[in-house]
């Protein structure tokens, strides 16, 4: 039988309390509540926004995406090739040539990112998915086509529908240049436009894709390609497929997966995430504060039953862990309040959508979110920690009463 816990929930529980200790102890508990559902709620949103990127860059990204450690391409031939497709894991490896280059149609222009990708690109990833108007093939009716992401097509006024008017492509050659003669600078090839695509911004608004020769062509990589994208065998593990790849082609090349093609930005999400956490652990340290000033009321209300226990031998630990019982229970039951609310909430986010993006251009329409044990987990460690600290003064104020009073 734990004594000082009993002693602890009769303090908590009794009908006779119905003075100002009760109420600051029911303002505590609602604090508690309030910042624990708080802060789940919030991370929950922020797990959510990580997914959503995850999400939305899927249809973009490959499984695995192979660059050189140095400069902008390398050199590929067969037997290299070879190599990567022998590799156990590996499903499809589609070559990329990716600069920028000046796009010209009718008389405006813009700089865009060219990504000449081999045919078995869309095999990997789901950008036909995402193709709003026209074809997402690249070579249809033996001839090159163009996918365009929709901020260039806003920003060029392209009409796929026109096919009189193609896309021109300029990129500076390797030459000296002649001011007799400027447009020898640069190597300039003609492209139908094919189709529009629209994922995400970033991209919408500076890529356009282009089969892999014509890529070639205008800028003059020959067999140097600047990545390499793999999908992994979906019965394969992607990072023991990475480890696998690294061994074969050497410290030379990177490799990385999904998630490290975008590490700043994830990185980002995570250190708002964490300051997040500290901020809202912080208001609910000061919200934790009403368990102080209701113990130290307490001890002072409590003070003839604190001689009792005394001369019935109580020792001052026992006295101690009474108040720390005290808050712990006061804490404990707020923050079992807070989680179910927040629980509920995100559930309910989740299937109805309750609070919206408020934007007409959101990828979304309402808040992601997405609850994960190590939430609650750190949520709980952190409610221990300060319940703890704001408990500790009154309950050992009521020990070293103990002791007065025995002496």
């Amino acid at each position: 039988m734990n004594v000082p816990f009993l002693i602890a929930k009769r303090y908590f529980f009794s009908r006779k309390k119905r003075n100002i200790i009760s109420i600051i102890s029911n303002i505590a508990m609602i604090g508690v509540a309030v910042g624990t559902a708080a802060l789940i709620i919030v991370l929950s949103v922020f797990n959510g926004l990580e997914d959503l990127i995850r999400e939305i860059y899927s249809s973009f990204d490959p499984d695995l995406k192979i660059t050189a450690v140095e400069g902008k391409s390398f050199e590929t031939d067969t037997e290299f090739m070879n190599r990567i497709r022998q590799t156990p894991g590996v499903a499809v490896v589609s070559e990329v040539i990716e600069d920028n280059a000046l796009l010209r149609y009718n008389e405006r222009q813009m700089v865009v990112k060219v990504k000449g990708v081999s045919e078995n690109f869309f095999e990997q990833n789901e950008i036909d998915s995402a193709v709003v108007e026209g074809r997402s093939e690249l070579i249809y009716n033996n001839a090159y086509h163009a996918l365009v992401g929709r901020g260039v097509q806003y920003q060029l006024s392209i009409r796929p529908s026109n096919q009189f008017v193609p896309l021109q492509f300029m990129y500076p050659r390797n030459v000296k240049f002649n001011p007799l003669n400027p447009e020898g600078a640069f190597n300039s090839l003609n492209i139908a436009v094919g189709g529009i695509f629209a994922i995400e911004r970033q991209y919408d608004d500076a890529y356009v894709f282009v089969p892999l020769n014509f890529a070639a062509e205008l800028l003059e990589y020959g067999r140097r390609r600047t990545a390499l994208e793999i999908k992994v065998e979906e019965t394969a593990q992607v990072e023991e497929v990475k480890a696998a790849l690294q061994q074969v082609l050497g410290d030379a090349f990177k490799i990385q997966n999904s998630d490290e093609q975008h590490t700043s930005l994830l990185r980002a999400v995570k250190v708002e995430k964490l300051f997040v956490f500290i901020t809202f652990a912080f208001i609910l340290g000061i919200a934790s504060l009403n368990i102080f000033f209701s113990l130290s009321m307490l001890v002072i209300d409590k003070k003839k039953d604190i001689a009792i226990l005394a001369s019935m031998g109580a020792t001052a630990s026992t006295i101690r862990n009474i108040f720390l019982f005290e808050g712990a229970l006061v804490a404990f039951i707020g923050a079992a309040y807070g989680l179910s609310t927040g629980m509920l909430i995100c559930n309910l986010q989740q299937t109805f959508g309750l609070v919206s993006m408020g934007m007409a251009t959101s990828v979304v329409e309402a808040y992601p979110v997405k609850m994960e044990v190590e939430d609650f987990v750190m949520t709980g460690l952190a409610i221990i920690v300060i319940t703890l600290l704001v408990s500790i003064r009154p309950a050992r104020k009521a020990a070293a009463m103990s002791v007065t009073e025995n002496l």
